[in-house]
C-alpha cells in the first residue's frame, strides 16, 4: 500500500479504481464439484450473467469514489464529535433535567455514529483507498467492548464470507439462537425471545463475548494459545471502555459536589450507562432486522462449494433484508438499513448503498428474483414472530438436537464427510 497522505489531502480521480477488501467465493475440497446455490432460480449461464452485471456495478461506483466521499466521511467525524461533546458536557447538569436527557441522547447519538456509519463502515476498508490514517480500516479502533481485531475476523472475514452458510456462518443464531429450521432445537431456546431481550440491552457485550469464540476453542478448532491472545484483547479493551465512561467521567463530577449535590457523580454514572444501553438496543434492532427476518435464507457447505461470483452474490442477496426509511434513519444505522446492498458490496462507502439498490432492484426483476426489504416495525415484528416460533420444540424428532434420530443423523453425514475426505486423499 502507498504511504498515507496527510490528513485532509485531497483525492485524485480515480483513486479506488482498484479498491478491493471483498471477500471470495467459497471453495471446496473437492474442486470438480459445482455448487448449487440459485440453480431453482437460474441457469448456471445465467448465475455468471448476473455476477458480471453486478461486477459491473461495482466496478462505477469504484471508479467514481473520490473527493464527495472523503468530504462525507470527514463531516460525518465532526458531526459526530459534536454530538459526543455536547453529550458529555450535558450529563454534567442532571440538576437540570431537560439539559440532562438532552445530554444523554446526544451522546447516544455520538455512541451510534460512532459505531455504525463510521465505526463498522471504516473497519470493512471502505475508505482505505483515501490512504488516510483517520479512516485507515487496519488500524481503527471504535467506542466499543469488542476488540477491532477479533471482529474484523468474525465479522469481515467469516459472517461475509460464508454468509448463512449452516456450519461456517457464526452469526447465525451467534450459538445463542434457534433461528432458522435447519438449526437443530435444543432446550435452551425455549427462551429465545427473553434472551434477545437481555442481549438486547448489553448488545456491545455479547458481541466481544462472541469474538473470544469460546466454542471453538473447547471445540478444539483454536489453539490455546490464541484463544488466551483473545481473552487478553478482550480484557484491555474492556478495562479501557470501562474506565473511560465508567470511572473516568463520574471522577470529573467529583469537584461539582459542594456547588451541587453528592450523587452528581452517580447521575452522570447513569448517563453514561444509559447512553451505551440505547447504543445497544439501537444497534440490536438493525442487525437483527436486516439479518433475521423469517423469507431470509440460509444454506449449506455442500451446496456451496466452489460457488461462481454469480452464485456469491446471490447467496448474500437472498440472505439479508432491507429497511425502508429517511435518509436520517439510513445515516443513523450506518447505511446498514441497505442490508442487502451491504453483503453484495461491503467494502464499497455505505453512503452509496441507496443509489446501488436501484441498480439491485433492476436486476432481480430481470432475474425474477426476490428482494427483502419493508419498514422497520414490520422486520422487527418478523424477527420476533421467528424467534418465538423456533424457541418451541418441533414435532420433529430430526429436528431436535439431542433426540436419538438427530445424534444418528450427525453421526452420519461426520462418517461421509470423512469417507469423502479419505476418498479424495487416495485419489
Amino acid at each position: 500500500m502507498s504511504h498515507l497522505r496527510k490528513r485532509n489531502a485531497p483525492i485524485e480521480p480515480l483513486s479506488a479504481s482498484n479498491h478491493n477488501a471483498a471477500p471470495a467465493p467459497l471453495v471446496g475440497e473437492d474442486t470438480t464439484k459445482r455448487a448449487t446455490i440459485g440453480l431453482d432460480l437460474m441457469t448456471y449461464e445465467q448465475l455468471e450473467d448476473f455476477g458480471n452485471e453486478l461486477d459491473a456495478v461495482r466496478q462505477r461506483v469504484l471508479d467514481d469514489l473520490g473527493q464527495t466521499d472523503a468530504d462525507y466521511i470527514r463531516r460525518v467525524i465532526k458531526v459526530q464529535r459534536v454530538f459526543d461533546v455536547l453529550g458529555r458536557v450535558g450529563i454534567f447538569f442532571p440538576f437540570f433535567l431537560p439539559v440532562f436527557i438532552a445530554g444523554i441522547v446526544c451522546l447516544a447519538v455520538a455512541k451510534i455514529l460512532e459505531n455504525m456509519e463510521i465505526g463498522h463502515n471504516v473497519m470493512h476498508g471502505q475508505y482505505d483507498w483515501m490512504n488516510d490514517p483517520v479512516v485507515d480500516g487496519k488500524k481503527y479502533e471504535w467506542d466499543n467492548v469488542a476488540p477491532a481485531q477479533d471482529w474484523k475476523h468474525g465479522h469481515n472475514y467469516i459472517h461475509h464470507t460464508y454468509t448463512n452458510i449452516h456450519g461456517m456462518d457464526r452469526d447465525i443464531g451467534y450459538n445463542m439462537f434457534r433461528i432458522d429450521e435447519a438449526q437443530p432445537w435444543y432446550p435452551s431456546h425455549r427462551v429465545n425471545l427473553p434472551l434477545a431481550f437481555l442481549l438486547m440491552l448489553f448488545f456491545e457485550w455479547g458481541v466481544m463475548y462472541h469474538g473470544i469464540e469460546l466454542d471453538e476453542y473447547l471445540g478444539g478448532r483454536m489453539s490455546k494459545s490464541e484463544f488466551k491472545a483473545r481473552k487478553k484483547r478482550a480484557w484491555q479493551k474492556v478495562r479501557r471502555q470501562v474506565v473511560k465512561d465508567y470511572v473516568a467521567f463520574p471522577v470529573l463530577a467529583i469537584p461539582l459536589i459542594p456547588f451541587t449535590a453528592w450523587w452528581v457523580p452517580l447521575a452522570v454514572l447513569g448517563g453514561n450507562v444509559a447512553a451505551n444501553i440505547i447504543r445497544n438496543i439501537w444497534t440490536f434492532i438493525i442487525i437483527f432486522c436486516g439479518h433475521f427476518p423469517a423469507e431470509v435464507e440460509t444454506f449449506t457447505e455442500d451446496e456451496a462449494q466452489n460457488e461462481t461470483r454469480g452464485q456469491w452474490y446471490l447467496r448474500q442477496l437472498l440472505g439479508s433484508a432491507n429497511i425502508t426509511g429517511s435518509r436520517p434513519f439510513h445515516v443513523m444505522t450506518g447505511n446498514l438499513s441497505y442490508q442487502v446492498e451491504h453483503h453484495l458490496f461491503p467494502d464499497i462507502p455505505a453512503r452509496r448503498y441507496p443509489e446501488v439498490a436501484e441498480d439491485v432492484h433492476l436486476l432481480v426483476e430481470k432475474y425474477g428474483l426476490t428482494y427483502n426489504t419493508g419498514r422497520l416495525s414490520k422486520q422487527i415484528g418478523s424477527v420476533v414472530r421467528q424467534l418465538a416460533v423456533l424457541g418451541r420444540k418441533p414435532s420433529d424428532p430430526y429436528k431436535v438436537g439431542n433426540s436419538p434420530e438427530s445424534k444418528a443423523l450427525r453421526r452420519e453425514k461426520r462418517e461421509a464427510e470423512k469417507a469423502a475426505r479419505e476418498a479424495m486423499a487416495n485419489a
